[in-house]
């Protein structure tokens, strides 16, 4: 399986977030998280990303890059796309997709040509000197989202990726998800845009508090 989570538990404080969840991902799959707000959805994409530890479990991707024993490597074969962009204040729209660029080794003339056709498409040609507090919420969302399908990975992690976003950038996304999975990619995607998960997802997961 290209990625799999066997019987992980998450705790904040006290309290099982996550208990005992497991699941497997198959190359080329979309896995849809599906609960209630509170049910631990984004808990459980940040734990896949080690952003929130895990308390107890198995994460492994590939079959071979464990989450403790392999950490680095592991993270060089994922990638996220938070509810809430991540961005840093004192990087430009273009050093972030740099710095992404060099974080996933990838080749400058691929950067260049994914980058061309990303600007392009969510609008943002006019942006890429400029500051995230300079932008709009949807314009950052935008930026987050440039930055989690640049590299070529083998697990990508969407959280509620439309929020903010006009018409033409979630058709945009949807059919960059469309184009990862044709190559190759598993995706995780938490999302209550239920037309969507009708129309890409293979298989559901829902959580319950």
């Amino acid at each position: 399986m290209q990625f799999e989570m066997k019987h992980v538990t998450t705790m904040i404080g006290n309290e099982k977030i996550i208990n005992d969840v497991s699941f497997h991902v198959s190359k080329g799959e979309m896995l849809a998280l599906v609960g209630h707000n509170g049910a631990g959805k984004s808990t459980l994409l940040k734990t896949t990303m080690n952003m929130i530890g895990k308390y107890s479990g198995e994460i492994i991707i590939d079959g071979k890059y464990h989450i403790d024993k392999h950490l680095l490597t592991y993270k060089k074969h994922i990638s996220y796309l938070p509810e809430e962009p991540l961005l840093l204040p004192e990087l430009t729209v273009m050093q972030h997709f740099q710095l992404y660029g060099i974080s996933y080794a990838i080749d400058e003339e691929d950067l260049k040509s994914r980058l061309n056709e990303y600007v392009e498409n969510f609008d943002l040609a006019g942006k890429l000197n400029m500051y995230p507090e300079e932008l709009s919420k949807g314009m950052r969302q935008k930026v987050q989202a440039i930055c989690a399908f640049l590299p070529d990975v083998k697990v990508l992690l969407i959280d509620e990726p439309f929020i903010g976003l006009d018409i033409y950038a979630r058709e945009y996304i949807v059919s960059l998800m469309q184009e990862k999975m044709r190559a190759g990619t598993s995706i995780i995607l938490s999302t209550h845009q239920l037309d969507v998960l009708n129309k890409l997802a293979n298989r559901y997961i829902v959580l319950d508090s």
